[in-house]
């Protein structure tokens, strides 16, 4: 019976491993492992999973065979990297710099590709269409270091979205030219084949660009509560668009590319949907790409004679000089710095998987031979391993410089600081509002979102207090899923108004995020009372919000900034928070201000390099619906307002909420009220004489007789 078990065991161990169960956990082993001991020495993460695939692969110790499972994992591993590429891209970004990219896709496709035929041609001695295919294999780059740039958040430089848009760019030129290769080897290059190609590339488009998005917005807001689907349907996308690009004659990795491009919009940075998608692929899909990739290194082919080592040290050395000088020359004609030229030579210089396509479909169709084929192999473990340690030293190096940069006078001084306060009235409402506050923090702020309930203090307060903690810990579950520190509070208090504003006090927000007040009555409408307390009452900028939709969903964001805003204490850390909001949702931001205002949001973003805003002159605050017909139920509308006493204030302010609620139902609109600057006076100094009771008074009593007017006319 002992025997019997030993033997059972010897035969699970026998390599290469036959057990999916051990193989998986091999893999898991190695995946926990190997960045943990190699971070000890400095060396990234990524390298370790690389050389420990040509340790356990087949040209290894031969623990691990490629099979089935191994090529699954392995293929969705690359095809969650380019998917995740489209999805981090910044699309403004981009689109302000997209004919940089194509300047640089450009340079990283004909350099590599002019160095490597004649190194092909007239060094190794190989024929025309050897040398040909084996120069365009130099051209492509595969973004394995890409999980290091996420890693340290600067996905979004304009260094990194350049190089995103010219590594797809360059890719699908490779891959169409490996096409036409085939077709001319197999004589099937006329009139048809290029009708074919022409009209799946165009069908393809139309499905991922005009259907896919329209599609997961219906889905989204259908099963806004169900997470577990829209992560599934995220995968299914993905791999359908994999399959669409196969069949339309390309690579599936341009169909994952593309449908991260497609999704962008819909699934912003700071989702919890965004969070799910980047850890699993991090902690498992992309890991096993990494580990694939070492094992297809024969590092024996070195010993076979000096004809391998010569074609492996000449591709190599083509491949990491072309991508080089490609980086070189786009710094050199857009004046980038040092840093972000380090940054796109490391991202461009790795060699994996079209690289991969292009060697084996030409090794399989005789036109390439053995020693290009383990010279490739080579190449692809040298130029991972160079990118890794590039792209990892460029990224610490820039996130230390953008810590540096200069931060907003009277925004950023204290971001480390910046406290969002989120009272809650109705649990019901609060993810929306929840979402938003998450969008606006700034990432680097060490406070917490603070979560505040103020229970009544009557007979049931401690009942009430329980109960209100526990439904706070089921949202505090909500916000765990996108990473965000969040603290909750259950407070007892006789007047919830003075309870919030205290609170504010103690924990010392800078932001206040309140729900939209449902008003049903006359009285509602002329006092608001809890919400007009709030906002007279508490120094802080205050943000009245109504969520209509998804905010994905929303196509653009319009803020109207009415004269002398700008001169308000708070305005420069609400711009900030926008324009936060805007890159999340990668919508762009419309203002409508006049000149003068204009001109120190400019001034504002031209020392700070926060975004971008499109103005429009606008001088008709009276008459405020005459932009009725412009806002959509797709926009998200944002107005700037202030309380009486400000520098900015405008009578007009006071009936702004109620025509807004009134005539932009359906659209979704946040009023903020940033932290006014209050003028020195003397009446501070005494306690006991407080005129703000009395112009209260006033003002209640203009806006009853207001009220009761309008019944008399109606």
């Amino acid at each position: 019976m002992e025997n019997s078990f030993f033997e059972q065991l010897i035969r699970e161990f026998r390599t290469p491993l036959t057990s999916p169960v051990l193989i998986f956990s091999l893999i898991l082993l190695i995946i926990l492992l190997s960045p943990i001991i190699l971070k000890k020495i400095n060396i990234p993460g990524i390298i370790g999973l690389i050389i420990s695939g040509v340790v356990i692969g087949p040209y290894g110790l031969n623990i691990l065979a490629k099979n089935s499972a191994v090529d699954l994992f392995s293929t969705i591993g690359l095809l969650y990297i380019m998917f995740i590429a489209g999805l981090e891209l910044d699309l403004k970004e981009f689109q302000k710099h997209k004919n940089k990219s194509l300047v640089f896709g450009f340079f990283t496709f004909i350099l590599p590709l002019s160095l490597g035929f004649p190194v092909c041609y007239y060094l190794l001695k190989y024929e025309m269409n050897s040398s040909f295919l084996t120069a365009s294999m130099f051209a492509t780059h595969t973004l394995v270091a890409y999980p290091i740039v996420s890693r340290f958040g600067i996905s979004k430089n304009k260094a990194v979205a350049i190089t995103v848009g010219g590594t797809i760019l360059t890719d699908t030129a490779v891959l169409l030219i490996l096409a036409v290769v085939l077709g001319s080897a197999n004589g099937t290059l006329n009139h048809e084949f290029w009708l074919r190609m022409g009209t799946s590339l165009a069908i393809f488009s139309v499905i991922m660009f005009v259907g896919v998005p329209r599609m997961a917005k219906w889905f989204f807001r259908k099963l806004e509560s169900e997470k577990t689907s829209h992560y599934i349907f995220v995968l299914s996308v993905v791999f359908f668009s994999a399959f669409l690009a196969q069949v339309a004659g390309v690579e599936p990795i341009i169909g994952a590319f593309v449908a991260g491009l497609a999704l962008n919009k819909l699934i912003p940075h700071s989702s919890a949907l965004m969070n799910r998608i980047e850890f699993i692929g991090n902690a498992i899909f992309i890991p096993f790409f990494l580990i694939s990739v070492g094992m297809l290194v024969n590092i024996r082919v070195l010993l076979n004679g000096p004809t391998a080592l010569i074609v492996a040290a000449a591709l190599t050395v083509t491949a990491i000089f072309g991508k080089w000088l490609a980086a070189l020359i786009t710094q050199k004609v857009y004046k980038y710095t040092k840093t972000e030229r380090q940054l796109i030579f490391g991202l461009s210089s790795a060699h994996a998987a079209a690289t991969l396509a292009i060697i084996l479909v030409g090794y399989e169709q005789g036109i390439l031979d053995e020693n290009i084929l383990n010279g490739t192999i080579i190449l692809i473990l040298i130029t991972c391993l160079t990118a890794s340690f590039v792209t990892e030293s460029t990224a610490k190096k820039m996130v230390v410089e953008t810590e540096m940069e200069i931060l907003p006078e009277d925004a950023a001084t204290d971001n480390l600081k910046e406290h969002i306060l989120l009272p809650i009235e109705d649990f019901k409402k609060i993810e929306h509002i929840l979402e938003l506050a998450i969008f606006i923090k700034d990432k680097k702020s060490l406070n917490p979102i603070t979560l505040l309930s103020i229970v009544p203090n009557d007979d049931e307060a401690e009942k009430n207090l329980l109960i209100a903690r526990k439904k706070m810990e089921d949202i505090r579950h909500i916000a765990s899923a996108t990473d965000t520190n969040i603290n909750v509070i259950a407070s007892i208090d006789y007047n919830a108004v003075s309870g919030i504003i205290r609170s504010a006090k103690e924990i010392m927000a800078d932001t206040i995020l309140l729900e939209w007040p449902e008003r049903s009555n006359i009285f509602d409408r002329v006092f608001g009372e809890k919400t007009e307390n709030i906002i007279a009452g508490a120094d802080k900028n205050v943000f009245l919000c109504q969520v209509k939709h998804l905010l994905a969903a929303h196509k653009r964001i319009l803020v109207f900034c009415p004269p002398l805003m700008e001169l308000e204490k708070g305005f420069g850390l609400c711009l900030h928070n926008l324009l936060r909001l805007s890159k999340e949702l990668t919508t762009p931001v419309i203002c409508y201000t006049n000149q003068r205002t204009k001109r120190e949001i400019e001034i504002y973003l031209s020392r700070n390099d926060k975004g971008s805003i499109v103005f429009k002159e606008f001088d008709q605050w009276e008459d405020f619906l005459v932009l009725s017909k412009d806002i959509t139920e797709e926009d998200l509308l944002i107005a700037m307002l202030t309380k009486r006493g400000a520098v900015s204030y405008l009578p007009l302010f006071d009936s702004l909420p109620v025509k807004l609620d009134k005539y932009f139902n359906n659209t979704s609109k946040i009023l903020v009220f940033p932290r006014q600057q209050i003028a020195e006076s003397r009446l501070d100094d005494y306690e006991d004489i407080n005129a703000e009771p009395l112009s209260k008074g006033i003002e209640t009593i203009q806006k009853i007789g207001k009220e009761i007017g309008n019944i008399f006319r109606k």
